[in-house]
């Protein structure tokens, strides 16, 4: 079967478990009734007007908000992590790397702690983000700006913003603010609603599109700065561009749901094991295989106990055993 082929596959994949998420949860929905709202005729509402209701709260307000934000935070998660794989040439890299998740998760803490403002609280979010990976590329500019002093730039950036976030946690009120930050940081889409998507939507997607858009010069990128230059590739450009956009996507998710772990990690190392090392189809397959992982993620998480479980220690749980599964045959996985 053609490599190519898998996208579409992939998408039916995709499509499938957003419908399998839409009719289970605590109120099971049978398929016929499910897909009679969604695609029946008009005078179903006539037929059952109470009922008509309560599928359409339980539905478009309650279940599609949550759906949709964990497919486009699963995407995001996804393809910045295969793009930092890419661009550092290192399996073990995570969108984490340069520290855009410890910036963001103190952004939120900051904001929870001196507003009750959600959007105040997602655009610190979203600015520390960004604060932190610039730190981490002007600590590495001031040494050469080559990958190992990138990649040490961040480790330092993220240490700072760790203990950031902890001297944030140690202030914070321990009855109303701590609890709030301790929750968020382990990750939920149960705040997900259609006006945040609205806003966050057409940024995530656009650095999702503009990253898949940039997998042949990461192939090039993968034989080494020179051979790339040699190519024609302005390495430094693509470089930055594509740590910028990652870095967008990246702090995005955190200002939408948290602290979600694991799934830039994994879901390219999975991928990477279906289409080949080629980032041109490995990126976009990532997004989507990020996005069905997510989801089903997200239904453990509403399903497996009475009280939802913050998705952050779900990923945490699944994606342990998967990527133990996946260990042996990684190393393959990044050969051409």
């Amino acid at each position: 079967m053609p490599r190519l082929s898998l996208l579409p596959l992939l998408l039916l994949a995709l499509l499938a478990t957003m419908l399998t998420s839409l009719s289970w949860g605590r109120y099971p929905l049978p398929p016929g009734e499910l897909m009679a709202f969604l695609f029946g005729p008009s005078g179903f509402t006539e037929q059952d007007p109470e009922r008509q209701a309560f599928l359409y709260h339980l539905i478009v307000e309650i279940r599609l908000p949550r759906i949709l934000a964990a497919v486009l935070v699963g995407a995001a998660l996804a393809i910045s992590g295969a793009a930092f794989q890419a661009v550092f040439r290192n399996p073990l890299v995570s969108p984490g790397l340069l520290g855009v998740l410890a910036g963001a998760a103190c952004g939120a803490a900051l904001g929870l702690t001196f507003s009750d403002s959600w959007w105040v609280m997602q655009s610190a979010a979203f600015g520390m983000g960004f604060l932190a990976v610039g730190v981490g590329v002007g600590i590495a500019a001031l040494f050469g700006g080559s990958i190992v002093m990138l990649v040490l730039g961040g480790i330092l950036s993220g240490a700072l913003f760790t203990a950031l976030l902890s001297l944030i946690k140690y202030t914070a009120d321990p009855y109303n603010q701590l609890p709030a930050i301790v929750y968020w940081l382990m990750g939920s889409l149960a705040s997900a609603d259609l006006a945040d998507l609205a806003r966050l939507s057409l940024p995530m997607g656009l650095g999702i599109v503009l990253l898949s858009c940039l997998g042949r010069a990461m192939d090039a990128l993968s034989m080494g700065d020179e051979e790339a230059a040699a190519l024609g590739i302005p390495v430094k450009t693509v470089r930055y561009g594509v740590i910028a956009l990652a870095t967008l996507v990246s702090a995005l998710t955190v200002s939408l749901a948290g602290v979600i772990g694991w799934i830039g990690l994994l879901a390219p190392h999975v991928t990477r094991l279906i289409t080949g090392p080629g980032n041109r189809l490995l990126l976009p397959a990532s997004a989507l295989l990020g996005g069905i992982f997510l989801l089903l993620a997200d239904g453990v998480a509403r399903n497996l106990a009475e009280t939802e479980i913050p998705i952050g220690i779900v990923t945490e749980l699944l994606g342990i055993p998967v990527f133990l599964l996946v260990l042996s045959r990684a190393r393959r996985g990044w050969a051409l």
